[in-house]
């Protein structure tokens, strides 16, 4: 295997924390706009750019209720974002053992 397998959506560092962060949550689960930009320290713009990317993947689903100061997103992992992330995981597995 090479660094060739790695899945380029995924490997960007910033992507890479938004997936883990959100893998980390049980099958199901959300997690706010807000709260996964203070856990992963990223501007709100930079946010969104990495998580469209991410939509347009179909690894990450939002939801957006209401609207203006009262809106909130909701994030979560979509199964093809953990299957994405697993395979992620053992590729880049597969390159460290050949070091």
């Amino acid at each position: 295997m090479t660094d060739d397998d790695l899945d380029p959506l995924i490997h960007v560092p910033a992507r890479l924390r938004i997936m883990a962060t959100l893998a980390a949550l049980h099958e199901g689960d959300t997690l706010s706009f807000t709260r996964l930009q203070e856990m992963i320290d990223l501007t709100s713009g930079n946010l969104i750019t990495h998580l469209r990317k991410l939509e347009d993947a179909g690894y990450v689903k939002s939801d957006k209720t209401g609207s203006g100061v009262a809106s909130r997103t909701s994030l979560t992992l979509t199964t093809r974002g953990r299957e994405a992330l697993d395979a992620y995981a053992h590729a880049l597995r597969s390159v460290l053992d050949g070091i």
